[in-house]
């Protein structure tokens, strides 16, 4: 059995959680979020704590055990406190703006890269920094992963789009002899 399952979870103040069949849905300030729990996963609510546990033995159950604890970690504390991803855009030339419901690159292609924002992800632009921020840590992460792919930082001179905090190794450049 999975250690994060053998602790109940507490449910915060503010915090509704229900469970209707297999659907799990949190209520909190900042939205409600839902998922599916697999048949095969128990869930119990009462008395401000959930407990998680297996219907059955199988090596599946016992994989999906600590992976459900973890969603409905995340749930709660994103029903709370958002979850935030920053992005550093670095290079001459490169910019990002958000204008209205899209966020707008200027990667030194030839043309613009517009990309949509999901309505629940709010999205902030300044001075080379975009901030990603939302209460489902999913989205937050794909939208972050997403913004980062349409220019990976190159080895070289360090320019493109990455992770704050995030270690770009450098290469050597061209010797001259």
């Amino acid at each position: 059995m999975s250690r994060l399952a053998k602790k109940p979870i507490i449910i915060p103040e503010k915090v509704e959680v229900t469970l209707a069949g297999s659907l799990f849905t949190v209520k909190g300030p900042l939205g409600t979020l839902s998922r599916k729990i697999a048949p095969a996963i128990a869930v119990v609510i009462k008395d401000g704590t959930i407990q998680v546990s297996p219907k059955n033995e199988l090596l599946a159950t016992k994989q999906h055990l600590g992976t459900t604890v973890a969603h409905i970690k995340n749930m709660l504390s994103g029903s709370c406190v958002a979850f935030t991803k920053k992005l550093i855009v670095e290079g001459i030339g490169f910019k990002a703006e958000v204008k209205g419901a899209e966020i707008v690159f200027l990667l030194g292609f030839s043309h613009q890269i517009k990309l949509a924002i999901p309505s629940d992800l709010k999205v902030v632009s300044e001075k080379g920094i975009v901030s990603v921020s939302g209460s489902d840590i999913e989205a937050v992460g794909a939208l972050a992963a997403k913004i980062r792919s349409l220019k990976k930082p190159e080895p070289y001179k360090g320019k493109g789009i990455r992770y704050e905090g995030e270690v770009i190794r450098r290469k050597q450049g061209k010797k001259t002899t």
